[in-house]
């Protein structure tokens, strides 16, 4: 567990940006292409915890980014080569752009001055994606990783992430995989090597601080 001051420190919200992580609805909603992890991002908590984690970045001038996976209807551009591609191609429910199936999900609230980034390949939100000139621009240091999948997408972040020189930390129960044993374990095992693991509680108090102006790169 972090000091409160270690995460204090991190959590500045002048170099801070929150990333969540494929929660929509096409993902995490009621109409899921994937319900089994549906259901564990909600009756987990993840899903409401992620929501508090945005309302408290936007009360604390933290710039939030949502990313989203998403393909054309055509398929141009998506990858075929992984069992999951196909899998994915094969689902009732398609991630389709200009669909309510890539909207961000409730609870979770989209402010005017967040950021939402589409993907139409592969499987990092970072990787081969505006994420991370975003990242630079915003004078990001500290990168708070939230959303589904602890199986996939979230430790692509991450490792993404720290190998760009990004400090990243997880909240542990904002994350959701399947199945709902998975997730603490990867956490435990792999992610607390290279991140900062704490709780959204934890989170929440290091960012509970009047916002301070962001320093953006001349």
């Amino acid at each position: 567990m972090p000091s409160y001051a270690r995460l204090r420190e991190l959590l500045d919200p002048g170099h801070t940006v929150l990333l969540t992580v494929e929660c929509q609805q096409g993902v995490v909603g009621p109409d899921s292409a994937l319900p089994e992890l549906a259901r564990e991002a909600r009756s987990s908590g993840a899903l409401g915890n992620i929501a508090r984690l945005v309302a408290a970045a936007h009360e604390h001038d933290v710039q939030v980014i949502h990313a989203i996976a998403e393909r054309r209807p055509d398929g141009r551009g998506a990858n075929r080569n992984a069992r999951l591609f196909h899998a994915a191609a094969r689902l009732p429910v398609q991630q389709l752009t200009g669909t309510t199936a890539v909207r961000v999900a409730p609870p979770i609230e989209v402010a005017e001055q967040d950021i939402v980034v589409r993907r139409l390949h592969g499987l990092s939100p970072i990787q081969g994606t505006e994420v991370d000139a975003l990242l630079r621009n915003l004078g990001c240091r500290t990168l708070v990783v939230t959303g589904v999948s602890a199986n996939v997408a979230i430790p692509n972040a991450v490792f993404d992430a720290v190998n760009r020189g990004y400090t990243v930390v997880v909240p542990s129960d904002a994350v959701a995989g399947v199945p709902s044993d998975y997730t603490p374990a990867m956490i435990r095992n792999t992610l607390a090597l290279v991140a900062t693991v704490a709780t959204t509680d934890e989170v929440l108090g290091g960012l509970g601080r009047p916002g301070r102006a962001r320093v953006r790169p001349a």
